[in-house]
């Protein structure tokens, strides 16, 4: 095993040491991209070969990623993608990067983990390192994984290394990137957690060494469990100021006035995006394996995931002010992705809002600047094409709902244009005429 480690080790220095990313989505696909900027070769694993064909052409699949910086990753003779998971043998690390969304019963779904290390295992060598970067609950590593891994005879910590890495991608932040963000890491064993810390710094700059691999696990649970949690508490703020009178916005920007012991977030039409509206079911379901309720966790999960049902019924209240029902109703959702400015569609409460508008009987379109066309997804397949934006389009709705706050929208334009518009996101908070059209949701 010395010579292994030592041997790894000087791939790692010498930066020969070759990279195989497992799912280039919105994790994997960031991830090359910087390992091929410092210097390091990569082999991109997925099972999409469309996606595959389409990167090894030099185009990006993800706004987030742009198509020169794919480009100047295919032309350097660093990367290149591939379906043919044989690959694996090639490489001296593989980072697994693929999804871990919740069953219909809002309990792990652990396929894709599973099925990446079954594949691992038909390829794996000694000497190599594995280290999963999808969220999960405390456990999956060290319970889940290693199992599979040692199927073959291999074993962790002897003849191969097993680590964690959380993924800590932020679309659209730009102040923060895949390098900057500094990156948790534990391991199975000491020098399991070295190795990976010592590969990672290649293409990342900072590493936070934890003591084992469920405390790197917890640390990404927590992260996105407060956020949960917190927005919880300001969505149901938001449902009760409303019935007070109380703008929840302009609450929120006095108390973020005070400059110690408060840091606001921020109410909207449900959750979206791979983590939060997810991570925090994982722990409850784990804990449940302790025979401990997590009630306040449960509770937050059960607030946000109810707010798409809270903005259909401010915009049937707002109909009904205007002798109008839902059914029947034109209605306009701007905005499908689940933050500004991107293209991330995952877990957005636009898609849920879609949905049941259409259930109460309401003629919906949507309109999205960073997303000509919807596509299948695991849980939704609405066959929709953005609508253009034009005057005429605004005026023949009944309502204008916006869903997500993009920046390319000219608000002040839209309110003009609208006959009514339910704001989910104050959005139009800077709008001066027109208020009377305007309802908070």
């Amino acid at each position: 095993m010395a010579k292994r480690t030592m041997f790894l080790e000087q791939r790692i220095e010498s930066k020969k040491v070759v990279v195989g990313i497992l799912g280039l989505g919105y994790v994997g696909l960031p991830l090359a991209r910087e390992f091929v900027f410092a210097g390091v070769k990569v082999i991109g694993l997925d099972i999409d070969e469309p996606k595959v064909k389409k990167i090894n052409s030099g185009r990006s699949i993800l706004k987030t990623v742009s198509h020169d910086s794919v480009r100047q990753m295919v032309k350097s003779g660093k990367f290149h993608a591939t379906a043919d998971m044989s690959e694996i043998r090639k490489v001296d690390a593989v980072l697994i990067c693929v999804p871990t969304p919740l069953t219909e019963n809002r309990e792990p779904d652990m396929q894709y983990v599973e099925g990446s290390c079954r594949t691992i295992a038909k390829y794996i060598r000694r000497g190599q390192l594995i280290s999963l970067e999808s969220t999960t609950y405390p456990g999956t590593t060290r319970e889940l994984m290693k199992p599979i891994l040692e199927a073959g005879g291999l074993k962790a910590g002897r003849d191969f290394y097993l680590a964690f890495s959380p993924e800590r991608e932020d679309p659209g932040n730009k102040h923060f990137n895949t390098r900057t963000i500094p990156k948790v890491v534990g391991g199975f064993t000491p020098m399991c957690k070295e190795l990976a810390r010592r590969l990672y710094l290649l293409a990342i700059d900072t590493m936070v060494p934890v003591s084992s691999l469920e405390a790197a696990e917890a640390a990404k649970i927590l992260e996105n469990t407060y956020r949960c949690i917190n927005i919880a508490m300001v969505n149901e703020l938001k449902m009760l100021f409303d019935r007070m009178g109380i703008d929840v916005w302009e609450v929120i920007r006095a108390a973020s006035t005070k400059p110690f012991g408060y840091h606001p977030f921020y109410p909207g039409p449900g959750l979206g995006g791979h983590c939060i509206p997810i991570d925090p079911f994982y722990l409850t379901w784990k804990a449940r394996q302790f025979g401990m309720p997590t009630r306040f966790i449960e509770l937050a999960g059960e607030i946000n995931t109810d707010m798409p049902h809270y903005v259909v019924h401010k915009v049937m209240e707002a109909l009904n002010a205007r002798k109008k029902s839902l059914n029947g109703s034109k209605v306009l959702v701007l905005g499908l992705a689940y933050k500004p400015d991107i293209d991330d569609v995952r877990e957005s409460p636009s898609l849920e809002l879609i949905e049941l508008l259409k259930e109460g009987g309401a003629k919906v379109d949507y309109n999205d600047p960073y997303l000509p066309q919807t596509h299948k997804m695991r849980e939704y397949d609405l066959k929709m094409k953005s609508v253009p934006l034009t005057a005429a389009k605004l005026k023949s709705y009944d309502c204008v709902l916006i869903s997500t706050n993009h920046s390319d929208y000219d608000y002040k334009w839209i309110v003009k244009n609208a006959k009514l518009v339910v704001d989910t996101r104050n959005a139009t908070v800077n709008v001066k005429s027109g208020r009377g059209k305007i309802i908070k949701a």
